[in-house]
């Protein structure tokens, strides 16, 4: 079978099965639980699980021992289980398989913990750790080996070489998970991480986990152009999205099996999916694959609503807080553009960017707190070097997701104390979301909660109540999105923030403008100044990827444009056409926009705001 699997890929695509935790806690088991532990104790759960993803199609399915590991086990006190459950992970998929012609993939996952250098855990342990778990997949008959959501090349390495001191030389396919510039999460970019994999012995090399398919065609694009082995992809079911306290991937199987095509057509041969993909997107791809087309998810914690007290003090007159806010408060169209933080401390291009974006009159920059939940730069500190150095409005977006209320009022104490003055409200996304998925999210309040901090604090009065001495006089900007499916609860979460001390929102990018105009109407009774965020799009991967991905209204005239598009320097000029002509159209009943400059091509974000006209920014004086 070994020997059949290998000769297979190299002629056509192989379709691997879905997630299996994704379809555990559907079932109602709790995510403090050991999944791979199941395997024991309800195996007919796991075996029917395998069954749904075989008679959905898929020609690979993975053993339900992604954790079996004896570090990953010790945290449920199973340490000395890896040999049953790893025994009886193979033993169920193969029990399900016994009337398929399928291969049974042993799933191997990372330890859990850091290794050397940058934990205490040494190769040899490590080495030790995946030798045990392999050598019960092997000799329990895996026909093959995923390792797979691997972040860092050193792990994988001794999980490879561990692979190798079993013997009996099953093939391995080796998959690394990776950010949205489709690099390790060690900073490894495809060009490097292909080449360590292959010269340790992969057969197979891909990606999954962490990124949605279009970042992960992106990848493995370039995956394909470093080796000629075999290369996979199995990317999650889109970028989660909390929904009353769960993690809901979005992405539907139509959507899937779109991007499985365009997988095979960019050379992978083993498709699949992460976190998020269930049977029904499997069988859905199947279908897309044999019939030829393939071508070559917050709980709010409420605080106190900073009412008026005995030791409140009157908040500054919103046009004496700040350029923005006096430009709010005299109902002038306001213009703001994105800077998104560096990854490293080098900002050059960014301080650069806010000089021109200043030179040609833009009011204000925008700059995200670890957009996507992402490691990048303080935003908080660039904010103060951008207003230092280049003497700009910056309007700091802050988040509830790393900070507890201590912090917050820390943090905005300072913020205010450096002459940072515009804020726009957050709740921020889960770290789930970004290249850091195990980092533990805070979220003592969420958007509506960190208003009413905010708004204490502009009264002279922390969370407690208690007197700070002088307001810190920040201007109160929140976020909205008119897209939503669910506008009823948008409204409702709007009013409240208006309520709690809200004075401007800027919205998600609008592409629909008959949705901004209906969110208005809903929002009449509770009006603030409203600001349009504006996406000029860069490809019609860029397109899908909002509509699909990040749940942004896209018509499907938007998508079919782009489309058309036949090279990128069209494809961004179309993408700016489209922003300017909603700019255009929204720029009589909104306040402001919000430029966003993807790619950090600041140069775009002005071409959009010529749209304006004799209203467009003037260089500023």
């Amino acid at each position: 079978m070994a020997s059949d699997f290998l000769a297979r890929i190299k002629q056509s695509p192989v379709l691997c099965d879905g997630a299996m935790g994704t379809l555990l806690y559907a079932k109602g088991i709790f995510i403090n639980r050991s999944y791979d532990e199941l395997n024991l104790s309800q195996p007919d759960l796991i075996r029917g699980i395998h069954h749904e993803y075989l008679q959905a199609g898929a020609e690979i399915i993975e053993t339900n021992t992604f954790g079996g590991n004896s570090f990953r086990l010790a945290r449920h006190s199973l340490a000395d289980k890896v040999d049953d459950i790893n025994r009886a992970g193979v033993r169920l998929a193969r029990e399900a398989a016994k009337s398929f012609d399928v291969w049974v993939a042993g799933s191997v996952g990372p330890l859990g913990t850091r290794i050397e250098p940058l934990g205490k855990t040494s190769f040899q342990e490590a080495r030790d750790a995946f030798r045990q778990q392999i050598q019960v997949l092997a000799e329990s008959g895996a026909d093959l080996l995923i390792l797979e959501t691997f972040g860092y090349l050193e792990e994988i390495h001794q999980a490879m070489l561990a692979a190798k001191d079993v013997g009996g030389r099953l093939p391995i396919v080796a998959q690394v998970t990776i950010d949205e510039d489709g690099n390790c999460l060690d900073g490894s970019d495809p060009a490097t991480f292909v080449a360590k994999l292959e010269e340790w012995g992969a057969d197979v090399i891909g990606c999954n986990c962490s990124v949605g398919p279009v970042a992960m065609l992106d990848a493995m694009e370039r995956v394909r152009a470093a080796t000629s082995l075999p290369i996979a992809a199995q990317p999650n079911a889109g970028i989660p999205r909390s929904v009353e306290g769960r993690n809901i991937y979005l992405c539907s199987p139509e959507y899937m099996a779109s991007y499985a095509r365009k997988f095979v057509a960019a050379g992978v041969r083993l498709v699949g999916g992460c976190c998020g993909t269930t049977p029904e997107h499997i069988r859905v791809m199947k279908s897309a694959l044999r019939a030829g087309e393939a071508r070559g998810k917050a709980a709010s914690v409420q605080v106190a609503s900073g009412q008026s007290a005995p030791l409140a003090i009157p908040a500054v007159p919103l046009e004496s807080r700040s350029l923005l806010g006096g430009k709010l408060a005299r109902g002038e169209f306001v213009t703001m553009v994105e800077i998104v933080p560096p990854k490293g401390i080098d900002i050059g291009k960014e301080v650069e960017g806010a000089r021109f974006l200043k030179s040609v009159g833009v009011d204000a920059v925008n700059i995200p707190d670890s957009p996507r939940a992402s490691a990048r730069m303080s935003n908080q500190a660039l904010s103060l070097l951008i207003q230092r150095d280049v003497g700009i409005d910056a309007i700091l977006h802050y988040t509830c997701r790393d900070r507890n209320v201590l912090c917050i009022q820390s943090d905005l104490l300072g913020a205010a104390a450096v002459g940072i003055r515009n804020l726009i409200c957050i709740t921020g996304d889960p770290p789930k979301m970004g290249n850091y998925p195990d980092a533990t999210a805070v979220f003592d309040v969420d958007a509506i909660g960190l208003v009413n901090i905010v708004h204490s604090l502009n009264c002279g009065l922390d969370l407690g109540a208690n007197p700070i001495g002088a307001g810190t006089g920040f201007v109160i900007g929140v976020g909205a999105n008119p897209g939503l499916t669910d506008l009823d609860e948008e409204v409702r979460r709007f009013e409240y923030k208006v309520e709690a001390g809200a004075e401007y929102a800027v919205t998600q990018p609008v592409f629909d403008l008959s949705l901004l105009e209906n969110f208005l109407r809903r929002i009449e009774h509770c009006r603030i100044p409203v600001v349009a965020g504006i996406w000029p799009l860069v490809s019609v991967r860029n397109a899908e990827f909002m509509k699909n991905e990040l749940r942004v209204s896209v018509p499907d005239s938007i998508l079919e444009r782009m489309a058309r598009a036949q090279t990128p320097e069209l494809a961004r000029a179309e993408g700016v056409a489209i922003a300017r002509e909603m700019l255009i159209a929204a720029r009589q009943i909104v306040q402001g926009a919000q430029i966003s400059a993807p790619q950090g091509r600041y140069s775009s974000a002005v071409d959009v705001l010529e749209a304006l006209g004799t209203n467009a920014p003037a260089t500023s004086s």
